[in-house]
């Protein structure tokens, strides 16, 4: 990296908001907390909630206002969505950019507004997020690409599969990037055929977005991505909104699933004639602060580069591979290999032999002030191929699920970096997992059967001295 995208680095990590927060460990003592759970939720950063402050001043009802307020949110709003569309490489005449709560929605939203029937097959991949994959089950019939052993695309099954059902196949729906694994499939390619085939693709870009480009490309070419989804809260903007960007003749076709204030073109007691998108399909008043938040953290990436910062990620994650790689008892899950780091996410899951994910997390966060994520991370089958879980035994896990009994339920520990994630961190990372895996730890932890979560005896504190409503 250049001195200056140092520079601009370091500009960035000062303004995380939170950074550098202090928590209680199990000793009495404080540490700065080291957030490693970027994958789930990124924190907000400074120029962010500056703007949004900065907007409040002006908040106001959107469209349909005559009020100066009103007129400056509007103005703010829709400023947002083109920033957003420009993010992606959207196309006014051919795309709309459709505002919700998060990326589940946006999908869901889709799968409604697809012309679907109960024999039209989506092709979604076996390391979906449950949010690219329940939605469609609902509307068609879905067949799952499969992976292979380190959770990678199988094309040549997403060709056979396409072949097989010639004609069938509306929609292929694909994440950008795996939350489990980082691993990146190419989704052009994958359009390409998808295309071919007669199919539409959608693009789950939740992961993907705050740490590649994204280019939807024009609809004559032939790589180009029908839709795509994305949500605020991983693109260090947590307020809560997210965004559908598709096909804009999609959405001039067809009723809204929610209908109601700001639909409409007129309506009568017997008649209701529906707005053109994307106002057809934001019923309701919007979440114009979290529009507005999103854009000024897309602007903020964009003036440190897509490319940099994909770079800057990229040695974090070879340096923690090689970290984990000296480590004793580590399994990690996916393509380990610290010189592929280009070429996938800071996405890292692993377990420590003879140890519970759920135990790990734990000690990470009460004896070191290390925030990770831990479980299934919302990717169920994904989980149990990496891990080689036969079904018997995932029936049975699936039965103490239902019975309320999580304490066996098969996980991995997740780590996740952010822009502003550093190699000392993850230095400290590497000391904590050392030793713990040597049982080189303080606290005597009990598990909680319905949670699954261990809790350290005898240490507890009240959330409302640190923040309270």
């Amino acid at each position: 990296m250049t001195t200056t995208t140092l520079t601009s680095f370091d500009k960035l990590r000062e303004s995380v908001v939170g950074l550098h927060q202090q928590v209680p460990l199990l000793d009495g003592s404080f540490r700065t907390y080291i957030n490693f759970d970027n994958a789930a939720s990124t924190p907000p950063l400074g120029g962010v909630l500056e703007k949004v402050n900065a907007f409040m001043e002006w908040y106001s009802s959107v469209h349909r206002g005559s009020g100066f307020k009103s007129q400056i949110s509007t103005s703010a709003f829709e400023e947002a969505r083109r920033i957003i569309g420009d993010f992606v490489g959207a196309r006014p005449a051919e795309h709309v950019v459709i505002f919700g709560k998060n990326a589940s929605e946006a999908i869901n939203k889709l799968a409604f507004r697809l012309s679907l029937n109960p024999q039209d097959v989506v092709l979604v991949s076996l390391m979906e997020h449950h949010s690219n994959d329940l939605p469609w089950r609902a509307r068609a019939q879905v067949e799952h690409i499969e992976v292979d052993a380190l959770g990678q695309l199988d094309e040549t099954d997403f060709e056979a599969r396409l072949a097989r059902l010639a004609g069938r196949v509306k929609l292929v729906a694909i994440t950008g990037a795996s939350n489990v694994t980082g691993f990146l499939p190419d989704i052009h390619r994958l359009a390409v055929k998808a295309h071919q085939a007669g199919a539409q693709i959608l693009v789950d870009c939740a992961q993907l977005a705050p740490h590649r480009r994204v280019d939807m490309l024009p609809l004559n070419n032939p790589a180009h991505l029908d839709y795509v989804a994305l949500s605020a809260h991983k693109m260090y903007a947590p307020f809560g909104t997210g965004v559908l960007v598709g096909r804009r003749d999609t959405f001039e076709q067809g009723e809204p699933e929610y209908r109601g204030g700001g639909t409409i073109k007129i309506v009568t007691p017997t008649t209701v004639d529906w707005s053109s998108p994307p106002e057809k399909e934001e019923a309701g008043s919007p979440n114009v602060v979290g529009a507005v938040a999103m854009a000024a953290a897309i602007k903020f990436m964009q003036s440190i580069g897509m490319a940099a910062i994909a770079d800057h990620e990229a040695e974090l994650t070879a340096y923690a591979l090689e970290k984990l790689a000296g480590l004793p008892r580590i399994e990690i899950y996916g393509d380990a290999v610290p010189g592929n780091s280009r070429n996938r996410l800071g996405v890292i899951p692993f377990n420590i032999a003879g140890f519970s994910h759920y135990l790990v997390a734990a000690i990470l966060s009460a004896e070191w002030g290390i925030g990770v994520r831990n479980g299934c991370f919302c990717a169920h089958p994904y989980l149990l191929h990496l891990m080689g879980i036969a079904e018997a035994e995932a029936e049975k896990v699936r039965q103490n699920i239902l019975n309320n009994d999580r304490r066996e339920m098969p996980g991995m520990v997740r780590v996740s970096f952010g822009i502003y994630n550093t190699r000392e961190e993850i230095d400290v990372l590497a000391q904590a997992l050392s030793r713990i895996a040597a049982g080189n730890y303080a606290g005597k932890y009990y598990q909680d059967k319905e949670s699954g979560e261990f809790r350290p005896e005898g240490w507890s504190f009240d959330p409302r001295e640190y923040f309270d409503l």
